[in-house]
């Protein structure tokens, strides 16, 4: 059980590590990072859509300020990347952005798996879209920098990939308010749909090289204010959708243990964030929180979705569960990283710690 001065605790490490990542030696050449807003940092900035965060109250506890990321501070991408002695995975799509050989970020916020996902509410990258850009690194970028095909391939076999995506294909596509999708495919076959596109593109990551997968479960969504106010107004959460979001992790679990057992030398792991974060929104106090239902920013729409630009915040961030309608505070990034990185019970079968030694 995770109490409050664990969280603070957490912050303060990562701190350390981050302060002494140009004295360390990072424990693996680079981060990859693909997903929706749960991972963006910052390439959602230079795209023409309307989900962006790349002004105040987001990012008022981040160093550099408003970055893109659609949160009050760190990603779980951030805090991984601090225990593994990386610099913060920088935006593919930024102007001007310097040549990395540890990582780049390719996550946009507002898409999904499936290719018409958040294209309603302007552009932004699919997974597709974020594969091709890795593979423009992997064929272009790296190939340039290193010396020759196999060191190309063991960065790649000893760097680690992030996946957080399928959200948003429920909440903006299949759960959406004008969605033709419901029409098409009842909650079993759209999963099976979600699950079958989503192996398809991590067996191309592994074809580019990839090896070490950590895929995020989707998360409690039926207790998204959102979500609550359109199919369960009086309820604390829909666990009607929360069932179909556990039924595609359960099918996304044995899909990822295949590929693990078909694709030699490939480790998929299963980041299940699904049952602690819902945990921490039913049960707030054992986690150091004091609020898991509103947002700490002001957000339009009566807090169903972003915050409101140049509003004051709530005092304490780190004492609340979610920082706009729908996207967690840094402390939950923080809780759920921490676990992943060395516990046995979200990152499975191996935690970051043991994925990086094998």
């Amino acid at each position: 059980m995770v109490q409050a001065k664990h969280i603070c605790f957490v912050l303060l490490l990562s701190q350390f590590l981050w302060c002494n990542y140009c004295t360390s030696t990072p424990l693996v050449p680079a981060l990859y990072v693909f997903g929706d807003s749960l991972f963006d940092g910052g390439n959602n900035n230079w795209l023409p859509t309307l989900a962006k965060a790349n002004y105040l109250p987001y990012g008022q506890d981040f160093p550099k300020g408003p970055t893109g990321r659609f949160n009050n501070g760190k990603l779980l991408v951030d805090f991984i990347a601090e225990y593994l002695g990386l610099p913060f995975s920088p935006p593919y799509i930024k102007p001007f952005r310097t040549n990395s050989l540890t990582g780049y970020n390719y996550a946009s916020g507002a898409c999904g798996i499936l290719s018409e996902t958040g294209k309603d509410i302007g552009i932004c990258l699919d997974l597709d879209s974020q594969i091709k850009l890795f593979e423009r690194t992997v064929r272009k970028h790296l190939s340039s920098k290193l010396e020759n095909p196999t060191q190309v391939s063991q960065h790649l076999a000893k760097s680690i990939f992030m996946v957080s995506m399928g959200s948003n294909d429920f909440l903006g596509n299949y759960f959406g308010k004008s969605s033709e999708t419901r029409k098409l495919y009842n909650p079993q076959e759209f999963t099976q749909l979600l699950v079958d596109s989503l192996s398809q593109k991590l067996q191309i990551l592994y074809e580019l090289g990839a090896r070490k997968v950590v895929v995020l479960e989707v998360g409690p969504i039926g207790c998204l204010e959102s979500m609550i106010k359109r199919f369960k107004p009086n309820g604390r959460c829909d666990e009607n959708v929360n069932q179909i979001v556990i039924n595609f992790n359960t099918e996304l679990d044995m899909m990822l243990k295949k590929l693990s057992s078909t694709l030699e030398h490939s480790h998929f792991i299963l980041g299940r964030a699904n049952s602690l974060g819902y945990d921490a929104i039913i049960n707030p106090g054992n986690h150091g929180l004091r609020d898991s239902k509103n947002p700490c920013c002001t957000t339009w729409e009566n807090g169903t979705l972003t915050c409101i630009p140049l509003l004051e915040a709530c005092p304490n961030p780190n004492k609340h569960f979610f920082w706009d309608s729908s996207h967690p505070t840094e402390a939950v990034n923080s809780l759920i990283a921490s676990q992943c990185i060395n516990g046995s019970s979200v990152c499975l079968p191996l935690n970051i710690q043991q994925l990086v030694q094998v």
